[in-house]
């Protein structure tokens, strides 16, 4: 069996209603053939929606097939125990160019009762906005159910919603339960859990072309919702150069941010995990045990396990999330 080497992928392209084309013209990615491409989905684990390889002599393979043959070798000991088969995570690219819905995803424990799922924890790394660009990330004061109950009926929801303006570099961690939207303008990265179950809350009213409303799942919903009152939502870190930067640690995922002027050096080794290179800025080039791969705004590659170690050489400066799965 030949062995294993970085990995790219064909993307998945979502039209959505609030979709727009910044990952065309912000990214320079003129890959989509959607009006209104909302997401694409870079690596996918998702059942019914696997990413297929586009590289490589595995090439137009879908990526569970790669973890059910090769195992811990792709993902990881500790990962293959856990998560079996099915590749754990996605990475999307996300653009809003209208109010995505008010929505909530469920744990792991209510999805697996409802869904034979996982839950849905997500985080966002910003790219790039539009003047006065926000989202809406958890509550801003205490309510019960039925105060949220009210505040649907007579739709002002947004009321007691927490609203975040918000540029290139901001962070958000969005574990289940918690309440979020995008709003318009914004351009991000987004690494979640291999789920696609979103109970959509509140739509604004919208209808699509043909004058139909999308459905909501309120009821699903209020059994999902955090409603405790954070401090703060976005999540704080120092930018240094040339320097791993933790963003966000979870049961899911680590992802760091690699802001990069000269050449770093990673050992994989000890890391027990697959590890995801997703290019937010500028260009790079990943040097691995058989070769180079290019790296540009909206890449992302996937490392197997197996490969001990890795070199990111920036042209000239590039800024990436890594991300990997703790054992």
């Amino acid at each position: 069996m030949n062995r294993l080497y970085p990995l790219t992928f064909k993307p998945i392209f979502k039209d959505k209603i609030w979709g727009g084309q910044r990952i065309k013209t912000v990214l320079g990615k003129d890959f989509s053939p959607l009006p209104n491409c909302g997401e694409a989905w870079l690596i996918s684990g998702v059942e019914g929606e696997n990413t297929v390889v586009s590289n490589g002599f595995l090439a137009d393979n879908e990526l569970n097939e790669l973890v059910e043959i090769y195992m811990d070798d792709l993902v990881g000991e500790s990962v293959f125990e856990r998560f079996g088969e099915q590749f754990p995570l996605l990475f999307k690219l996300i653009d809003s160019s209208d109010y995505l819905s008010i929505q909530v995803h469920p744990g792991d424990e209510l999805a697996a009762e409802r869904h034979q799922s996982f839950g849905k924890n997500e985080m966002w790394y910003v790219i790039a906005t539009e003047k006065d660009a926000e989202l809406i990330s958890g509550f801003k004061k205490n309510i019960t159910h039925q105060q949220f109950i009210d505040y649907l009926r007579t739709k002002t929801i947004k009321e007691i919603l927490n609203v975040e303006k918000v540029g290139p570099g901001d962070v958000f961690h969005i574990p289940a339960g918690r309440v979020h939207a995008l709003g318009p303008g914004i351009l991000l990265a987004e690494i979640q859990q291999a789920s696609d179950i979103t109970y959509r809350i509140w739509d604004w009213d919208r209808v699509d072309h043909r004058g139909v409303s999308r459905t909501l799942h309120t009821a699903e919903a209020l059994d999902a919702i955090d409603f405790k009152v954070h401090e703060q939502y976005r999540t704080g870190y120092v930018k240094r150069k040339d320097e791993t930067v933790p963003l966000v640690g979870c049961p899911y995922f680590t992802t760091n941010l690699l802001e990069l002027t000269r050449p770093m050096h990673t050992d994989l080794e000890e890391r027990d995990s697959f590890t995801v290179y997703l290019c937010v800025s500028g260009r790079a080039d990943l040097v691995h045990r058989d070769g180079r791969l290019p790296l540009s705004g909206g890449d992302a590659v996937l490392i197997p396990a197996e490969i001990p170690d890795c070199t990111i050489v920036p042209a000239p400066f590039t800024s990436l999330l890594e991300i990997y799965v703790e054992s």
